[in-house]
C-alpha cells in the first residue's frame, strides 16, 4: 500500500484539469511549492498568479475573476486560507455565491514541526458556518483527485482541505466520488466509526484490530463534511451499538458536532469523539503529534472497547 500526500494529488489534478479546461486559473500566496500549484505554473504560466503573502487580497482577486467567467482555484495553507481570508471568503465569495474553489493544504495537526501557528484545527468550523459553502476533506490520493475533478463541475464556492503528511491509498481506480454521499468502507453491527481525511485509514486499522477481538465495526468515510449524508448516519445510529467520530480537527465545530446535530432526532446508543480537545498544537514530527493527541487506531479501538465493556 503506497502513501501519498493529498496536496500532491491536488497539484497533479490541477494540471490534468488545466489541459481540458481553459477557464481554470490558479492563484497562490507565495507557497506554490508547498501547495503543489507549482506544477500548474510550470504547465500554464499565464494562468497562474502569485498573489504574495496576501490571502485576503487573493480571495478578492479570485472573486473578481469568477465574475468574468473564470473558475479560480486559490491555494494556501489552511491556517491562512480559512483563517486570514475568512472575511473575504464570506463577503466576496460566499455571499454573492461565486464559483471559487478554496483549496487549503497543510490542514490539521500533521503539519508537524511548523507548530501551532501553522496547524489549523479550526478550518472545518470556520468554513461550515458560511452559507453557500461546501466543505470537503478527502481521505487519500484517489479520492482527492476525484474530488478536485468533481468540484470543477459545480458552480458554487467550495472549501477543500489537503494534507502535508503522506497517507495510505485505500481506494482503487474504480472509485467514484459523489458529492455529499458518505462511503461505507466496512460493514458491521457492533459499533460505527465515522471518519474523515487521514483518520479514515486509521479507522480501518481500528476496525481490523477490533475484529481480532470478535467485534464487527462499521467504517464510514465522510469526505463531504457539508452537506452531510444524513441517511448513512441515521442508519448507522439505528443499526449499531454506537458511533465514534474521528477527525484531525478540534472537537468543537468540526465533523463530530456536525454528526451529533444531524442525529439529534435519531441519537445513537453511544457517542464518542476523537479529535483535538480544545487546545493548540505543538511542534514535532507529525506521527508523534498524532499519537500525542490520540489520533490513532489504537486509541479509537480502546475507546470503543471501553464503551462496550461488559457487552462483549
Amino acid at each position: 500500500m503506497s502513501n501519498i500526500a493529498t496536496r500532491d494529488s491536488y497539484g497533479k489534478t490541477l494540471v490534468a484539469l488545466g489541459e481540458k479546461h481553459n477557464d481554470i486559473v490558479v492563484l497562490d500566496a507565495d507557497l506554490s511549492h508547498a501547495t503543489k500549484t507549482c506544477l500548474f505554473k510550470e504547465k500554464f504560466p499565464s494562468r497562474h498568479f502569485n498573489c504574495g503573502i496576501a490571502e485576503c487580497n487573493m480571495a478578492a482577486v479570485a472573486a473578481g475573476l469568477a465574475t468574468t467567467g473564470f473558475v479560480p482555484f486559490i491555494s494556501s495553507f489552511a491556517m491562512f486560507a480559512a483563517g486570514r481570508a475568512f472575511e473575504q471568503i464570506r463577503n466576496s465569495i460566499a455571499y454573492p455565491n461565486l464559483n471559487v474553489k478554496i483549496c487549503a493544504t497543510h490542514g490539521g495537526i500533521s503539519v508537524g514541526e511548523d507548530g501551532a501557528s501553522h496547524q489549523c484545527n479550526e478550518d472545518f468550523a470556520l468554513m461550515r458556518v458560511i452559507p453557500n459553502m461546501i466543505v470537503i476533506c478527502p481521505s487519500d490520493d484517489i479520492e482527492a483527485c476525484a474530488s478536485v475533478e468533481a468540484v470543477y463541475k459545480i458552480n458554487t464556492p467550495v472549501y477543500m482541505r489537503f494534507g502535508r503528511l503522506a497517507v495510505p491509498v485505500i481506494h482503487n481506480e474504480n472509485y467514484r466520488f459523489t458529492l455529499g454521499k458518505g462511503e461505507l468502507l466496512h460493514d458491521g453491527k457492533d459499533f460505527t466509526i465515522v471518519a474523515t481525511g487521514l483518520m479514515v485509514a486509521r479507522a480501518l486499522e481500528a476496525s481490523s484490530m477490533l475484529s481480532q477481538k470478535g467485534l464487527n465495526i462499521r467504517v464510514i468515510n465522510i469526505h463531504t463534511i457539508k452537506p452531510l449524508d444524513k441517511n448513512i448516519l441515521v442508519k448507522a445510529s439505528a443499526d449499531t451499538g454506537g458511533i465514534l467520530v474521528a477527525e484531525e480537527h478540534s472537537i468543537i465545530g468540526g465533523l463530530g458536532e456536525a454528526v451529533a446535530a444531524t442525529l439529534i432526532n435519531n441519537p445513537p446508543k453511544k457517542f464518542i469523539q476523537v479529535g483535538i480537545c480544545d487546545e493548540f498544537g505543538k511542534s514535532g514530527p507529525a506521527e508523534e503529534l498524532l499519537t500525542h493527541y490520540g489520533l490513532t487506531a489504537k486509541n479509537m479501538a480502546d475507546k470503543i472497547m471501553s464503551c462496550l465493556k461488559g457487552k462483549k
